[in-house]
């Protein structure tokens, strides 16, 4: 302390200069990027506005309304949101045409089918993840848009109108997007690629380390690796929204989105396998663990061996090498000549996680540009669709909410009351998807539509009837544009400040000749906040399904498909098989226990062996021994089903040491082993519930 006060004045005048540079070029770093992303939105909106008032168009702030909805902080992002709100709206104006051609001048059965369409996009948009979803949901509020026009104060549909209505609508909002789409590829590079490449060499190298570091310390010194796994499942988890921003970054990226899709599969089956290894290691006597352990450890080449957490160097630049090392180690592994099911197991399901981790480097390599293993696409639209009650969910708040609007404006005869329906049909069908987060943001979109009222009441009255350019016009919008956008690419109140951006043009009606009226102005505005806020009623009425029971109901579907499996009555692939489980991961909600996402890992591994075990006992003539004990299985019983493997096991035993079918024995034991130790760890979820 006396240092302090002794040093001379211009050395602590330097010191706090110092401090406080840094810490305004920490500030500076912080506030950049969400103020280059207010001025992107800004200028999209003014372009998009621009464009829309040389064309003379009726409604131009809907182009501008579009501009800001596309705009994210991510350029992929807004290029994916772009892109399917282009396909969303096409499919909306299409859908409200063919609804006003089949009841014309019919108003009831007219938004009755509103109303049941708005709820079919809320079914597809719950089941359909990222901009997909966004593009099912914006199909039912485009509709409910074009019908607002249609519709008037009167409320009887104008099948002669829908086709213009639909036209000049979707052209309106094409511009929005293209503009936000020039604007963003204009100022802004890019980064998801390189975001996503790092995440999945991190990945891949933190599993391969941990795994191989449990190897090498198998035995006395065995390491709990239970907490990191589970946490690499919530970080696999999270790939999935990068992923799409990647997709809207790059053509290629798209066309090959199938690696990617192997590469997360891969991580999640690498994770899985592991689980097995170590529940294995766990239980088998420390010298025989610490034996079969380095037997294994020694096919795995050193440069594996060496990875440590974090990204291991040179993968980033070169995913093929170690990629290659991955598949030669994984094929020497299942070759590897075995004397028990212990080893044989240990090799088998350390070969599936070098797979997974060289599925997940193939991926990497399709990020880098390196070359890339073919990856065979199937045919048609796979859909994994882990449970159907959310989304029935839903869409019968869509329907319900939707319908009572329409009731209280026909009943009230309400001149604004269509428009009301279109803002509460955005606000159920844009929030639905978020589940058990969804009543929160309604919230918060309903305050920050109020909010944004009172914003635009002042720009609208107090600033703009004094400007009379373009110019001027953009530059008073800017004034509320910029820094809305700032706080909206911040991760507070994301919701609210949403808000108080994309319902900022609709409110103000720009046009070539621009009206001031009061009453006109409020009664559009209390038909925006009606209808954010009876979306928001909707959700605290009709709540969605809590994350715990979403995730007993995932758990309980996992359990009934396995049941199925066992009994013959599911007939899957391996692959498939995991990939249902995977879907099923991959929707879990972050509230779940871990205990829970462990076992769905028992449950994905369990099916695996089921299904390669079925497969060799048909080969060996045993199919009859392992149906009485996968009947066991099916049947909730446990105990009984690992007494009768146990018996099984003592059969292929009991086979020829030197006969052709003695690898296949040897490989069944080992499955049978992974499926005894699952279903101990495990005894309690695979017994619950009532057999099929």
């Amino acid at each position: 302390m006396t240092d302090v006060l002794n040093e001379p004045g211009w050395a602590r005048g330097r010191r706090t200069l110092a401090r406080s540079s840094a810490a305004l070029r920490n500030a500076a770093r912080a506030v950049a990027p969400p103020l280059l992303f207010g001025l992107r939105l800004w200028a999209s909106v003014c372009l998009a506005l621009y464009v829309a008032f040389w064309l003379e168009l009726d409604n131009p702030f809907w182009a501008g309304t579009s501009a800001a909805i596309v705009c994210q902080p991510q350029l992929g992002a807004s290029l994916r949101k772009g892109w399917y709100r282009m396909i969303g709206t096409s499919i909306g104006a299409v859908a409200i045409v063919v609804l006003t051609a089949w009841f014309p001048q019919a108003r009831a059965p007219f938004l009755v089918a509103l109303a049941l369409w708005a709820a079919g996009c809320a079914l597809v948009a719950t089941l359909l993840h990222n901009f997909a979803s966004y593009a099912a949901a914006l199909a039912g509020y485009t509709a409910a848009i074009i019908a607002a026009d249609e519709l008037g104060a009167t409320g009887g549909p104008n099948a002669d109108a829908a086709f213009l209505l639909a036209v000049y609508r979707a052209s309106e909002i094409c511009i929005g997007i293209v503009s936000a789409g020039i604007v963003l590829a204009g100022t802004d590079f890019g980064g998801a690629q390189r975001r996503l490449a790092a995440l999945f060499a991190a990945l891949s190298g933190e599993i391969t380390g941990r795994f191989t570091g449990m190897l090498a310390l198998a035995g006395p010194e065995l390491p709990e690796t239970q907490p990191a796994r589970r946490e690499l499942v919530r970080r696999v988890i999270a790939l999935d929204p990068v992923i799409d921003e990647a997709k809207g970054e790059s053509a290629q990226i798209r066309y090959h989105s199938p690696v990617l899709q192997r590469a997360v599969d891969g991580l999640f089956a690498a994770q899985a396998s592991w689980r097995t290894v170590a529940v294995l290691l766990a239980r088998l006597p420390d010298d025989k663990a610490r034996q079969e352990a380095d037997a294994v450890l020694q096919n795995i080449p050193q440069e594996l061996r060496s990875a440590e957490l974090g990204v291991p160097a040179g993968w980033m630049a070169d995913p093929v090498r170690p990629r290659r090392a991955c598949e030669t180690s994984a094929r020497t592994l299942t070759t590897l000549p075995a004397g028990t099911p212990s080893l044989r197991l240990l090799a088998d399901q350390t070969a599936k996680v070098l797979d997974g981790i060289s599925d997940a480097l193939n991926g990497l390599a399709l990020l880098v540009g390196a070359p890339v293993r073919s990856v065979p696409r199937r045919r048609g639209v796979q859909l994994r669709v882990p449970d159907w009650l959310p989304s029935l969910v839903n869409a019968g708040r869509a329907f319900v909410a939707i319908g009572i609007v329409e009731i209280f404006w026909i009943m009230t005869e309400w001149p604004n009351g269509a428009f009301a329906i279109t803002f509460t049909a955005i606000t159920v069908l844009l929030l639905a998807p978020q589940a058990d987060r969804a009543y929160a943001a309604a919230m918060g979109f309903m305050i920050g539509s109020a909010l944004g009222t009172v914003c635009t009441a002042i720009i609208a009255f107090a600033v703009l009837p004094g400007l009379e350019t373009f110019e001027a016009f953009s530059l008073a919008i800017g004034l509320y544009l910029v820094p809305a956008g700032a706080l909206m690419a911040q991760p507070w109140q994301t919701a609210m400040f949403t808000a108080m951006v994309i319902n900022f043009v609709p409110l103000l009606s720009p046009a070539n000749q621009m009206s001031y009226d009061t009453l006109q102005f409020y009664n559009f505005a209390l038909a925006i906040n009606a209808g954010s806020g009876a979306g928001a009623l909707s959700f605290r009425l009709l709540p969605p399904l809590s994350p715990a029971f979403r995730t007993r109901r995932l758990l309980g579907l996992t359990l009934r498909d396995l049941r199925r499996l066992a009994t013959g009555h599911l007939p899957l692939t391996v692959n498939d098989w995991e990939g249902r489980i995977c879907g099923r991961l991959a929707v879990l909600p972050n509230a779940a226990e871990p205990l829970q996402r462990s076992q769905l890992l028992a449950a994905s591994s369990l099916g695996s062996e089921i299904i390669q075990l079925r497969h060799i006992a048909t080969r060996l003539g045993l199919g009859s021994d392992l149906d009485a004990a996968l009947e066991a299985l099916a049947q909730g019983n446990s105990a009984i089903a690992t007494i009768r493997f146990a018996r099984l096991d003592h059969r292929l035993a009991s086979l020829p040491g030197a006969g052709s079918g003695a690898p296949l024995a040897l490989q069944a034991r080992g499955s049978i082993l992974a499926i005894s130790e699952a279903l101990i760890e495990h005894a309690s979820y695979f017994d619950a519930g009532a057999p099929v």
